[in-house]
């Protein structure tokens, strides 16, 4: 199978299970509140049309016993969501007729507000619990791992040696956070509205002041901080040229051909379009200072590869697990947020990166990894929790924030205010979806 199918199947995999998860949410507190649900389907059956249904088509002739349950489960033809109708409530099919008719007790509109606001959250919070069980599980099977800022400099890109850094700087702390993982400081310091970033250079201690005119740029821009890898060998396979010279591994490359090389990266600058050349290397070894020869293959590749420093790994039993994926659940739901609020900030630019089907998608991997897919699914998850916490009419949210209302005032909108308000929601994220999409189709032709 190719890599863009095998993202594609990815992607209808996740989307299908989220979907289901935030429907089951709406469902089973309906159920709970004895509320009739009508439909509850995959994907939308836009004019009636539906791949499977349990009162339609040929499912419904081999098992003709759900024909008579109250609910409809089907699966659309249009893989764009899902829906859980709830009877008795105004939502995306704006079906008005039956809101003409006298209220029902097992209608959605007579319950209760706290009742109605359990629906309409129920869906979100299926999202976070759904999160925090695939996290528990992912770091219970696979642990974590991440590089140690404290244990790592950093090679400066042209765009961050604008900013004032330099290679082989430590970053300390980021106003007062003191990150851990390095390769999140480039996302913390745009996420975080950084204002000082304090750095060990050499022997000193500095301050550099965040420009926030920067922040589009940041947010732009991959790869601002790259690990200063000083070249000390830790592998080198028998496909290197070099295999077989005489290299150890803990030996340090600190020259080829008489030009100093502090880090990995300087190393690659004296390969670049030297096929098949052979140079001089000059290496330390237990204190003592060898000259061996150092080459490249056709590709001008020399397959020397270094020790990356500050790998932390952690295993978690079961009970470690639990508390910890709680955790990393909340820190990724303050993390979108503050993505979210960046989105909302148009001096950041972060509106830019907004993507559609295809930005999910393409950050599926290539080959089939659980480990990915899994982490994957709860950021997924909770991005769509949030997204649908939004107060936005048409979004659990909107009407979340029309429940909070009724609750305060004690005056219930009309079904007109609210069959309103749901097409001014669905116009809203109909833009925001073609506006993603939008983004999209330009990364492509960027």
């Amino acid at each position: 199978m190719s890599a863009a199918l095998l993202k594609i199947l990815q992607l209808i995999v996740a989307l299908s299970v989220l979907i289901l998860v935030h429907e089951a949410g709406h469902f089973t507190f309906s159920k709970l509140f004895k509320t009739r649900v009508d439909k509850f389907f995959l994907f939308f059956d836009i004019g009636g049309k539906a791949l499977l249904s349990t009162k339609h088509g040929w499912f419904a002739k081999l098992f003709p016993r759900f024909k008579d349950s109250e609910t409809e489960y089907g699966i659309g033809w249009l893989p764009l969501g899902g829906y859980c109708k709830v009877c008795g409530m105004v939502d995306e099919s704006l079906d008005m007729e039956a809101l003409k008719a006298e209220p029902q007790p097992w209608e959605f509109r007579t319950k209760k507000a706290w009742q109605r606001m359990l629906i309409m959250a129920g869906g979100v919070l299926y999202n976070f619990i759904f999160a925090i069980l695939l996290y528990i599980a992912a770091l219970q099977i696979w642990g974590t791992s991440y590089y140690n800022n404290q244990e790592n400099r950093i090679f400066a890109s042209e765009l961050a040696q604008e900013m004032g850094f330099q290679t082989g700087d430590r970053i300390l702390a980021l106003d007062d956070y003191v990150p851990t993982d390095f390769f999140a400081l480039q996302a913390d310091i745009a996420r975080r509205d950084v204002k000082v970033v304090t750095v060990e250079r050499g022997s000193d201690t500095l301050q550099l002041y965040i420009d926030r005119s920067y922040i589009p740029q940041i947010i732009s821009t991959p790869g601002m901080f790259d690990i200063a890898v000083p070249y000390v060998i830790d592998t080198i396979p028998p496909k290197s040229p070099n295999y077989g010279l005489g290299y150890r591994k803990g030996d340090r490359i600190i020259a080829v051909d008489s030009v100093k090389i502090d880090f990995l990266q300087d190393a690659r600058g004296l390969f670049a379009n030297k096929p098949n050349a052979e140079m001089t290397a000059t290496l330390v070894r237990d204190g003592d200072t060898l000259t061996l020869p150092i080459r490249t293959d056709s590709t001008s590749m020399a397959f020397i590869y270094a020790h990356i420093p500050g790998l932390c790994t952690r295993e978690y039993g079961f009970f470690e697990a639990i508390p910890a994926g709680v955790e990393l659940t909340f820190s990724t739901i303050g993390s979108y947020l503050r993505d979210l609020k960046m989105v909302m900030s148009p001096s950041t630019g972060a509106y830019k990166s907004v993507g559609s089907f295809l930005t999910i998608a393409d950050a599926m991997p290539t080959s089939w990894n659980w480990q990915i897919f899994v982490r994957l699914l709860g950021l997924l998850s909770i991005m769509l929790g949030v997204m649908n916490l939004l107060p936005i009419p048409a979004l659990d949210g909107g009407h979340i924030v029309f429940l909070i209302y009724e609750m305060i005032t004690g005056r219930k909108p009309s079904d007109k205010f609210m069959q309103v308000a749901q097409m001014i929601g669905m116009v809203l994220i109909l833009l925001l979806m073609l506006f993603a999409c939008g983004n999209d189709i330009g990364r492509l032709f960027r």
